[in-house]
């Protein structure tokens, strides 16, 4: 069976988190959610409330590990989904989770990244020269290590697809599935 490694942690993005897990189960592929320990995660909701400039945060669904980053290795993996949420916030500072990423993009995995888990993108050195997209208010740090931003919901750039928020979901899966769909 393919195998999709899922990067979430305390903070993360319920919806997205969740969704990327049965979106690919549904399709056949072994999701393992890896974070930095083994345990249930406090997972989180992002959404918009009339009157805020910003988004709202609100304890969400939790979701088990089946992993740790430390215990993850490229070589065992199709490709790579980074969620988003405040999880890469302090995951964009593991330097085993930077080097795992490196490592998929070195290997010609597919890399996945939605909302602000381009954080970990970033940090990971992986966007110069790219076009990407995620929340607009983190548009700042892409352009800062030299990547384009976008405005459209989902994009591919070689082997990279990243999108803006829980919002794109379709236009992000559909680009998703196809890329694993192509031949390794």
């Amino acid at each position: 069976m393919r195998k999709v490694l899922i990067i979430t942690g305390d903070g993360g993005e319920s919806y997205e988190a969740l969704y990327a897990v049965h979106r690919l189960r549904e399709e056949g592929y072994e999701a393992v959610v890896a974070a930095p320990s083994k345990r249930r995660l406090h997972l989180v909701i992002h959404d918009f409330e009339p009157g805020w400039d910003t988004y709202i945060e609100k304890p969400g669904y939790g979701l088990s590990s089946d992993i740790t980053i430390a215990e993850a290795r490229a070589e065992d993996y199709d490709a790579i989904l980074i969620m988003g949420g405040r999880a890469p916030e302090y995951l964009r500072n593991d330097k085993k989770l930077l080097s795992l990423t490196q490592d998929f993009a070195r290997l010609g995995k597919w890399v996945f990244s939605i909302c602000h888990g381009i954080q970990i993108l970033a940090a990971a050195n992986l966007l110069k020269g790219k076009r990407v997209t995620c929340y607009e208010h983190i548009r700042w740090e892409v352009e800062t290590v030299g990547g384009t931003w976008c405005t459209a919901q989902s994009v591919r750039d070689g082997r990279m697809v990243t999108s803006q928020t829980w919002e794109s979901h379709p236009e992000f899966y559909r680009e998703l599935m196809a890329c694993l769909a192509e031949p390794q």
